[in-house]
């Protein structure tokens, strides 16, 4: 039988341009949780890179296989005995680039890859205009994967504005929801905490959401605040602004057996069509209603 508690540990980063002294920091931050007793330790997000420039971005960018973030961080989950989720980190993928995430056994294995499904495509009030699809290619398909605790709903960043992503994983076994980040800070004053609370209240899971922090050498600003929330919705560590650091928290997985029995929504979701009622449909039934008054 698996085990029902485990330590699970984020890994705030403010990853720049330079690959190479990304990986040390994310290698570093997981040795670190590693030795403070985690089990599973999380990075955000463009883990290995961040770079707005579309030119430098391709420029650093090799195929899957030669990844030397990935390559570094599966020696190190192998050296910890640690299980390790990668945010992501960005790989070739035709003529664009996967923003992929990676779940790394404690012998060094890849148990799980998972692109981004949803791409982030907007223009902010404060000038700033974001085009994902530009140079990513979105993803087709929603990944769980199963750990010696829990099984794992695997998700990134601005996937967590899809609720109704979290309550399929959820209803498919999902007792963990990850959505580790890359948000920006504006966006992430509004709406991080109660996005991420929101989706652990509606599907009764822990969600856990390593996040980078800080301004970034390519100009843009991220909010910070990796989280860990219980299936109540009550944040278990915060790492509380956008500094690099680790925070921990225990997960004791009968919490989400508990949670679902107190509000079992997952159980109590219907079918359902959606009808729309135009104004002139409405005003003949009422006046329908008066002739007959």
């Amino acid at each position: 039988m698996p085990e029902s508690r485990f330590t699970a540990a984020c890994v705030q980063m403010r990853s720049g341009r330079d690959p190479a002294a990304n990986r040390d920091a994310a290698v570093a931050g997981v040795r670190e949780a590693a030795s403070r007793g985690a089990a599973y330790v999380q990075t955000p997000e463009m883990t290995s890179l961040v770079e707005r420039s579309r030119e430098r971005l391709f420029a650093h960018v090799t195929a899957e296989e030669q990844d030397q973030t990935l390559a570094a961080l599966r020696e190190t989950a192998r050296q910890t005995g640690t299980v390790v989720q990668i945010g992501s980190i960005a790989v070739r993928s035709g003529d664009k680039i996967a923003n992929r995430a990676y779940l790394i056994g404690a012998d060094g294995a890849i148990l799980a890859s998972y692109d981004k499904l949803h791409l982030f495509d907007v223009d902010l009030p404060s000038g700033e205009r974001w085009r994902e699809s530009a140079t990513y290619s979105g993803g087709a398909c929603a990944v769980l994967a199963e750990t010696p605790w829990a099984t794992l709903g695997l998700t990134i960043c601005y996937d967590i504005r899809f609720p109704a992503l979290y309550r399929a994983l959820a209803e498919a076994g999902a007792d963990v929801l990850t959505a580790p980040a890359c948000f920006t800070r504006q966006t992430g004053e509004a709406h991080w905490h109660v996005l991420q609370r929101a989706r652990a209240i509606e599907t009764g899971a822990f969600v856990i959401s390593a996040a980078q922090g800080g301004l970034h050498e390519d100009g843009r600003e991220t909010y910070g605040h990796s989280l860990i929330v219980d299936p109540w919705g009550r944040v278990l560590a915060d790492a509380g602004g956008a500094e690099p650091g680790i925070i921990l928290a225990e997960i004791d997985l009968a919490q989400v057996a508990e949670s679902r029995a107190r509000i079992p929504s997952l159980q109590h979701g219907r079918p359902f069509t959606i009808e729309r009622v135009s104004s002139q449909a409405q005003a003949a039934h009422q006046a329908a209603q008066q002739a007959t008054e």
